[in-house]
């Protein structure tokens, strides 16, 4: 995996961190992450083609 996609990801998921202590069920959080995952890899082709990466 490229520095761009482990950057990305680690920012993702440091958003995720942030936001999950505050839903309160076991299965919202699971489905955030979920819908978060998904969006975040399907955003990032986007961003890369964008800024000229990869």
């Amino acid at each position: 995996m490229d520095i761009f996609a482990t950057i990305f990801y680690a920012v993702v998921c440091a958003v995720l961190g942030i936001a999950a202590p505050r839903v309160s069920s076991f299965w919202m959080r699971i489905g955030m992450g979920a819908l978060v995952g998904v969006v975040a890899s399907n955003l990032l082709p986007v961003i890369k083609s964008l800024i000229g990466v990869g």
